[in-house]
């Protein structure tokens, strides 16, 4: 199962984005370093993950090949692996995305993440599950952790999850959450499972507030 944009931070590896655009990042806050869920572990990925989070991406290749973009770059060296590790971890630092490693046991289960490329109070998100770990409701439990941290910060409003409109099994866990589905959109085929539509969900602030989800403990 897995959700995104096609592009950068759900594999947990972005590359260092700009921003420009997002002056005022430092006093947006800064996303959570750790997201503890009932099950999972969601935690910024630290230079001694590579091997692992080589390792879970290689077992993982065909099922995460025909969604998500970045996969068209694997496998990466280590070197290069731990250069993106290192810019995501920059990244954060200066308020900006959040790219996290989902772990079970210290086993790697997958790779979420929290992103600000939609505009002003809009926060997006992006999971991949490990292909020997799917079918465990890990999903929901991810993107549930990662929607309640980004209404943590100040002034996000809104919480958006994307994929093609071919990934069918995405469907079912936003919907699961109260996600509201939003317009389709054109969006170019990036990966080879695609049809080039991509498909919103969102939810409000107000209307996530209405649940009573269990709270994940957070840790900057």
């Amino acid at each position: 199962m897995l959700s995104g944009r096609k592009t950068r931070g759900s594999c947990g590896i972005t590359r260092l984005t700009s921003l420009a655009g997002h002056a005022n990042l430092a006093e947006m806050g800064r996303l959570p370093s750790e997201i503890v869920t009932p099950r999972l572990l969601l935690r910024l990925w630290r230079p001694a993950d590579v091997a692992a989070l080589g390792s879970a991406i290689e077992a993982s290749f065909e099922h995460l090949r025909p969604w998500l973009e970045w996969m068209r770059f694997e496998p990466l060296s280590d070197k290069d692996r731990l250069q993106l590790i290192n810019n995501g971890r920059a990244e954060w630092r200066n308020g900006g995305d959040a790219n996290y490693g989902v772990f079970r046991d210290h086993v790697v289960v997958g790779g979420c993440g929290l992103h600000r490329r939609q505009g002003p109070g809009i926060m997006d998100l992006g999971y991949w599950i490990h292909a020997d770990h799917t079918r465990r409701g890990y999903a929901v439990e991810i993107a549930r952790g990662l929607t309640t941290a980004a209404f943590g910060l100040p002034g996000i409003e809104r919480v958006e999850i994307h994929h093609d409109k071919a990934n069918v099994r995405s469907r079912a866990i936003p919907r699961s959450l109260g996600f509201a589905a939003g317009p389709e959109q054109p969006d170019g085929i990036h990966s080879p499972g695609e049809v080039g539509i991509d498909c919103s969900w969102s939810i409000s602030r107000a209307d996530w507030n209405l649940h009573e989800w269990p709270s994940p403990v957070t840790r900057n």
